[in-house]
């Protein structure tokens, strides 16, 4: 790609130094778009302001992912829907649930989704990537992330993400989302292999939403990670010289603010209305 073409170089500043590169992850990403005070207090304030408490759609999530990683670490013939339930069981943690019985009923519909999942999978591959961290320079940023799962298939790279959202996907999810483009970019230069293929495994549904990468789509993604990276390594420099951190950082307030973390150190945010509860985004 010709937007990445200073792999292992930093690119020369108006001063003729060279300028360093801006690591960038999805997760620094959606939250400088999603709003800049949270991003401040996430990634640069010190102390971190307190966060919330634990979100139970969170919870579940991260004990399907910890099976489904398990799950794949398993010898084949070991790798059946009854061990990739049981593997649900062992990381199920109940932060964030109402009380037991939310806490059961969903453990038990998470195990079902899993096991459904691997019954229709096919469970003799081994991913050349579980959990896999990736990262590698591009152009003016250096593209990282820790990846779901990584396939080789037919000698390309796949890069495949789970998801436990209340709602279905579809291709279009697939297609813009930054964080899958992104985890190409870093792939095929960390794996040096060829990789365009992105897939949303979304297991409530059991469907899998896919999206094969051109050149110039990952450039359209690379370019907008780029410009998001500038401005929050723009807004970080002054700050860290001495900047007004309301005018550098503004809220971006909206429905949002119902569920984020730094709630309680941001009064714009409390009067957008309630807090959600802990347990308001579990899939139906």
């Amino acid at each position: 790609m010709g937007e990445v073409r200073s792999q292992g170089q930093a690119q020369l500043g108006f001063d003729g130094m060279p300028r360093k590169l801006v690591r960038v992850t999805p997760s620094k990403l959606s939250t400088w778009t999603d709003c800049p005070r949270r991003y401040r207090m996430a990634y640069l304030d010190r102390p971190t302001p307190p966060r919330g408490g634990a979100w139970a759609h969170s919870t579940l999530g991260a004990a399907v992912h910890n099976a489904l990683r398990a799950f794949f670490d398993l010898p084949v013939d070991r790798r059946t829907p009854a061990a990739a339930e049981k593997l649900v069981h062992s990381h199920w943690k109940t932060e964030g649930f109402s009380g037991e019985q939310q806490s059961d009923t969903y453990r038990e519909r998470a195990a079902g989704w899993v096991g459904d999942y691997v019954a229709n999978a096919d469970t003799s591959i081994d991913p050349i990537g579980l959990e896999r961290w990736v990262s590698a320079p591009a152009g003016r940023i250096i593209a990282e992330g820790r990846v779901d799962r990584i396939d080789e298939r037919g000698g390309e790279l796949v890069i495949v993400d789970y998801k436990t959202g209340r709602h279905g996907l579809h291709a279009d999810d697939a297609r813009y989302s930054q964080a899958l483009a992104l985890y190409v970019i870093a792939a095929r230069r960390t794996l040096r292999k060829p990789c365009t293929k992105v897939e949303l495994h979304h297991l409530p549904s059991g469907t899998v939403s896919s999206w094969e990468h051109t050149e110039d789509s990952l450039r359209r993604h690379h370019t907008r990670a780029q410009e998001a990276a500038e401005e929050f390594e723009l807004a970080t420099d002054t700050f860290t010289a001495g900047g007004d951190p309301e005018i550098l950082f503004p809220p971006r307030v909206g429905r949002q603010c119902s569920w984020c973390d730094f709630r309680r150190s941001c009064p714009e945010g409390q009067a957008t209305g309630p807090a959600a509860e802990p347990w308001a985004m579990l899939a139906p």
